[in-house]
């Protein structure tokens, strides 16, 4: 029986643009950004970021060393949020449901603190709500320094939300993702980036209740 339905952040409650983040970090000196950025799991300076192995702030200096010139937090920021494309509204009224129904609703994301300085702001939602309004548990991979698709970023929501696998719902838009969460029982959906979900997870959450 599913008792907690986790959401990945871009892709399924935020669309993300794979080009703007390259484009505006290229902006800010970051010729390489192409080879440097990644949709799903970061890497180098980007993913030690996300892993909460590095600061913002040793984050902007490491940064600011490789395009050889000194870059604000601002700008840091700026490039950051060339991933938010849109923030679809169809989803907020779904998850306050879930929440009605009795099914804790946590996010799962890999993610940073430039990122999430803005999503836990009244701007995200377009209706002057921060993240957490939507949520009962924020998992960010920077405070928690574990990363999707590894095998311990899952197992820490299930022994934080003191669950078995078969009782978390995972919704991912990255397959490489949703496999790793599948390899060790936990139900999954992988819609694609942007896409209405809300159908089809209320449907699964449906077929379980029988």
């Amino acid at each position: 029986m599913i008792k907690t339905v986790a959401f990945d952040l871009g892709g399924i409650i935020m669309e993300i643009d794979n080009e703007e983040p390259t484009r505006r970090f290229q902006e800010i000196g970051v010729q390489d950004a192409t080879t440097l950025l990644d949709p799903y799991t970061q890497a180098g300076v980007f993913g030690d970021l996300e892993h909460g192995k590095i600061s913002e702030e040793e984050f902007r200096q490491r940064l600011s060393t490789h395009v050889g010139h000194e870059l604000t937090w601002q700008q840091c920021q700026y490039a950051w949020l060339g991933y938010a494309k849109s923030v679809p509204q169809h989803s907020f009224p779904t998850l306050l449901r879930l929440r009605e129904m009795g099914y804790r609703v946590v996010l799962a994301s890999n993610t940073n603190g430039f990122m999430q300085s803005w999503v836990d702001s009244e701007k995200f939602s377009g209706d002057g709500h921060a993240v957490s309004f939507y949520f009962d548990e924020l998992y960010r991979s920077y405070e928690m320094k574990e990363m999707k698709p590894d095998e311990r970023f899952f197992t820490y929501i299930l022994l934080h939300e003191n669950i078995l696998p078969e009782n978390l719902l995972f919704i991912d838009d990255s397959p490489r993702n949703c496999a790793i969460a599948s390899k060790i029982g936990i139900l999954t959906y992988c819609p694609e980036n942007g896409a209405d979900w809300t159908g089809a997870v209320m449907d699964i959450l449906q077929k379980d209740r029988g």
